[in-house]
């Protein structure tokens, strides 16, 4: 509990200090309009207050990896929960803020584009490819972990019987939909809601049970 208490804290520290730093490196601009309001078209670039950005990220970036990972990692001691926290502060949080700093600099474009016009077409086609393995990836993940969780609730925890497949099948169909329709009519209204539940939980539940050594597996 104490090492745990110590990782909020360096946490925390570092988004205070490592972050002013960052945030100086970059030189940022305040009053420059993001590519929602100089791109907007009403479907992918569209304006949303502050408080819904802020939890759209949350649970952008508190997904099932970001959740499962760090919670696996724990349980396999100390070194892997410090690799965690430092890793996030000096690796994963500079990364996703300079991609966003990159991308909003430059109308809101992906990560291989932005690679096509500052590396060169080779760079573009390779990150094309790996942005599509990747994305496989976690798709894959980001399907089965939920529709596997929701079916053993509803089957243990309910009268009601519901395959697997029938759950990837409606997770994946949200999927598509949510990301054809206009950004601010599904995940502008669903993930704000999410977003403050996962809050809510985080609170409610805090503080939070002994973490399970290896062997208790």
């Amino acid at each position: 509990m104490i090492l745990f208490l110590i990782c909020v804290v360096a946490l925390i520290a570092g988004y205070f200090i490592y972050g002013a730093f960052v945030e100086k490196v970059f030189g940022i601009t305040p009053a420059r309009p993001t590519p929602a309001h100089t791109q907007k078209d009403g479907v992918d670039f569209v304006p949303m207050s502050t408080p819904k950005v802020y939890l759209v990220q949350l649970l952008n970036i508190a997904g099932v990896g970001p959740i499962f990972g760090p919670i696996m990692g724990a349980l396999y001691g100390p070194a892997a929960m410090l690799w965690i926290v430092l890793g996030c502060i000096f690796a994963g949080a500079v990364h996703d803020y300079f991609s966003g700093m990159l991308s909003v600099r430059n109308k809101g474009e992906s990560v291989p584009n932005l690679s096509g016009r500052y590396l060169g077409r080779g760079a573009k086609h390779f990150m094309n490819f790996f942005a599509i393995v990747l994305l496989l990836l976690v798709g894959v993940v980001f399907v089965s972990a939920p529709a596997s969780m929701i079916t053993n609730l509803v089957n243990d925890q309910t009268s009601w019987h519901i395959e697997a497949g029938v759950m990837v099948a409606i997770i994946f169909a949200y999927y598509v939909v949510a990301t054809i329709v206009p950004v601010d009519k599904i995940i502008g209204r669903l993930y704000p809601l999410f977003g403050a539940l996962l809050i809510f939980m985080s609170v409610v539940y805090w503080p939070p049970p002994a973490i399970l050594t290896s062997t208790q597996f």
